[in-house]
């Protein structure tokens, strides 16, 4: 295989991923805008709502934002290549944000069920929390192991677990759902949606170049 040939589809892999990151940078600017901005207004009904709890979400929230910022930039070769050191510092504080994030996630809801919320919204919070923190551990069992290809792999599916949280807001808003009345919106269904689906589009992500090489060029690899 020619140099050239070699270099064409790493370059669309680059490009196709830069574009994935964009897209997420715009995702993220539109829950902070939409879902989030009673941050920045002290008179939002929300903050009553959150009154109770509000000292176990801050943690949540800090160790879940740590995850999201910080993920995109373990995925670029360039960064992982010329900064290594960087690139293992910035894993252990998404580790370490992921391990606080996830189970104050599931207590939270815990919690807000004895306020009304729905035992299903607490069990997918659960399962949720289950799927970040184990995908998360053995990504980081198997970088301690050397196994890098593994660690990839399993980090891609604990980035695809952390996403869940602007998915769900992304479709709620984009669809106008979550302007229905309260008993109207699809929230639970959402949320059950996004969770199930997390880990197969991660799979689905991890073998897309297979999907499009034909077998014989796969065989030459």
């Amino acid at each position: 295989m020619t140099g050239s040939a070699a270099a064409a589809p790493s370059q669309t892999r680059i490009k196709a991923k830069y574009l994935l990151f964009a897209a997420l940078g715009l995702v993220f600017a539109y829950v902070l805008a939409h879902n989030e901005r009673f941050l920045l207004d002290k008179a939002d009904p929300e903050w009553p709502h959150i009154q109770t709890f509000k000292w176990w979400l801050l943690p949540h929230a800090i160790g879940g934002a740590c995850a999201l910022i910080l993920a995109p930039m373990q995925f670029s070769e360039r960064l992982r290549n010329r900064f290594r050191r960087l690139h293992r510092v910035v894993g252990y504080i998404y580790c370490a944000g992921v391990l606080i994030a996830a189970p104050l996630g599931f207590y939270i809801q815990h919690f807000e069920e004895g306020m009304g919320g729905t035992r299903s919204f607490s069990v997918a919070a659960g399962m949720q929390a289950i799927n970040w923190t184990a995908t998360t551990a053995i990504a980081l069992f198997f970088i301690l192991r050397g196994k890098t290809q593994l660690h990839r792999q399993w980090m891609t599916r604990s980035f695809a677990v952390a996403l869940v949280f602007l998915e769900v807001r992304i479709i709620l808003g984009v669809t106008g759902w979550d302007q229905l009345p309260p008993d109207k919106i699809p929230d639970e269904a959402v949320v059950w949606f996004c969770n199930v689906m997390a880990i197969p589009l991660a799979d689905i992500a991890l073998q897309w170049r297979d999907f499009w090489t034909p077998a014989a060029r796969r065989t030459q690899h």
